[in-house]
């Protein structure tokens, strides 16, 4: 009985909690859900296979950096639930432009690939998406509930 009382409280703080932040850590693999200061929940997460540094192009395999939106949610991906990422935004752009190469995008924090989830203690061992944060599927489902389209997320290393 204790068990589920204290079960109950945290599904309930966590409901209660007003996500108006995620931040990433590329350089620990972590990703934070924030309200004000306090860390709502922490997740360990994989990247693209070339992480470290901005993404600047198309196929580098890297996450971009800086500030972004979370901008709508998409629910029939090639992965178990996603939610888009503001990249590239106009500096992206821009800076692709001049290098001549395409910025890329679809970047997004998904689940892991359609009838694969099982793979995820596995997958998560390591960066293997193309760019994208990656979480597990039950992990995706807890953020879907707790972040609301709208929200910042700051990815930095």
């Amino acid at each position: 009985m204790k068990y589920s009382v204290l079960l109950l409280l945290l599904i309930s703080n966590l409901a209660f909690a007003g996500v108006d932040l995620v931040k990433v850590d590329k350089s620990e693999n972590k990703m934070y859900l924030l309200d004000g200061k306090k860390v709502i929940k922490e997740y360990h997460v994989a990247f693209g296979a070339n992480p470290k540094g901005h993404k600047q192009q198309e196929g580098d395999q890297k996450t971009p950096e800086g500030l972004y939106t979370l901008d709508y949610k998409k629910e029939d991906s090639s992965f178990y639930r996603a939610m888009h990422i503001s990249y590239p935004n106009a500096a992206d752009k821009a800076n692709a432009k001049k290098r001549g190469v395409s910025p890329g995008g679809f970047i997004m924090v998904h689940g892991q690939p359609n009838e694969w989830g099982w793979l995820a203690p596995f997958t998560q061992q390591f960066n293997w998406t193309d760019g994208c944060i990656a979480l597990t599927n039950s992990e995706m489902d807890e953020f879907m509930s707790l972040v609301k389209v709208g929200t910042k997320i700051r990815i930095e290393w």
